[in-house]
C-alpha cells in the first residue's frame, strides 16, 4: 500500500509520500513515489503514484519520454495550462494500464493506479490534481485543499482540523509529515522513508526538497513533539463531573519505547506485473 498526499495554500504547494511498497508478506521494499519533472522559469510539475508499480513506472517512462522529444505534439512541455497536463497525463495513464492488463489478463492482478499531479507553468497559480485510473481527475478547491491517495484515513484528521488556504506553506509541510506520522504509527503497509517537496508560488522550480528517514532529527522531532503535545492535550481537556478537581496541568513523562515494528502479514496484489505501491 502507499499514503502521499499534496496540500495547496495561497504561497504554493506540498508534497509528500512514503516509499513502501509490498508485492507480498516477505517482499517489501523501497521504491520511489515522487517524480519531478523540471524546466526551472518556465513550468515545474510533481507526480505521486499509489497502485501498481509496474503501471506507475510505465507512466512516468512514457512522460519521460515525450518531454524528451521534441517533435512530440503531446508532451508536459507543450501544454499552456495545467488542466490540460492533468488530462495528458490521465490519457497517458490510461494507455498504460491498457499495456498492463493486456500482459496480464490471465493473473488477475490488478493494474490500475491513482496519480496526484502537481505543479506551475509560467503565467499560471500552482494547481494541484488527482488523476483517477479512468484518467478523469479532480482539482482541489479552497474547502477541500489537499489531496490524498492510498491509506488516507490516519492521516486526515489533521488535515481537516489545520489545513486552509491561508496557512503558511511551512506549516502546511508541518502537517503533512504529521499525516504521514500518524499513518506509518497506523499501518503496517506504509513506511520510511518519507519524500518531501516544496513549490512556492513564483519560483517555477522546486523551492525544497528532502527524504527524511525515521532517525533523522527533524523528522524525529516533528515525531516525538507531536506525541507529547496530544498526550499533554488530553490530559488538560475538561474533567468529568465525578473526578476531582486538577491543580495543576499534568506534564507527562518519557514516552515509552515503540515496539519493533512487523512486516505486513497479508499478500497484495501485483505480484506478477509489480509489487502494489
Amino acid at each position: 500500500m502507499t499514503y502521499c498526499v499534496g496540500i495547496e495554500v495561497n504561497e504554493g504547494l506540498v508534497f509528500a509520500a512514503d516509499t513502501r511498497t509490498s508485492a507480498s508478506f516477505d517482499d517489501v521494499r523501497v521504491y520511489r513515489k515522487m517524480h519531478v519533472f523540471e524546466w526551472p522559469g518556465d513550468r515545474v510539475f510533481v507526480i505521486m503514484s499509489a497502485g501498481n508499480l509496474a503501471t506507475t513506472q510505465l507512466t512516468i517512462s512514457r512522460l519521460q519520454r515525450d518531454a524528451d522529444d521534441p517533435d512530440a505534439t503531446r508532451s508536459l512541455r507543450t501544454f499552456s495550462h495545467l488542466y490540460e497536463v492533468a488530462e495528458y497525463v490521465g490519457d497517458t495513464l490510461v494507455a498504460s494500464q491498457v499495456k498492463m492488463k493486456d500482459e496480464a489478463q490471465q493473473s488477475g492482478v490488478n493494474v490500475q493506479s491513482t496519480l496526484i499531479l502537481g505543479g506551475q507553468i509560467a503565467g499560471e497559480r500552482p494547481g494541484l490534481y488527482m488523476v483517477y485510473p479512468l484518467g478523469n481527475c479532480i482539482a482541489t478547491s479552497p474547502e477541500t485543499p489537499y489531496l490524498q491517495i492510498g491509506e488516507s484515513k490516519y492521516g486526515k484528521p489533521i488535515l481537516d482540523r489545520i489545513i486552509r488556504p491561508e496557512t503558511s506553506l511551512e506549516d502546511a509541510a508541518r502537517c503533512a509529515l504529521v499525516s504521514l506520522d500518524s499513518t506509518i504509527r497506523s499501518n503496517l503497509s506504509v513506511g520510511m522513508p518519507v519524500d518531501m517537496a516544496l513549490l512556492r508560488s513564483g519560483d517555477l522550480k522546486i523551492s525544497q526538497k528532502m527524504r527524511l528517514e525515521a532517525d533523522t532529527p527533524l523528522y524525529a522531532e516533528i515525531h516525538d513533539t507531536w506525541s507529547r503535545k496530544l498526550e499533554a492535550a488530553v490530559h488538560s481537556l475538561p474533567r468529568f463531573p465525578w473526578e476531582p478537581p486538577q491543580e495543576r496541568e499534568d506534564v507527562p513523562g518519557p514516552l515509552p519505547a515503540m515496539p519493533p515494528r512487523r512486516i505486513p502479514s497479508r499478500q497484495d496484489p501485483g505480484d506478477a506485473q509489480g509489487q502494489q505501491q
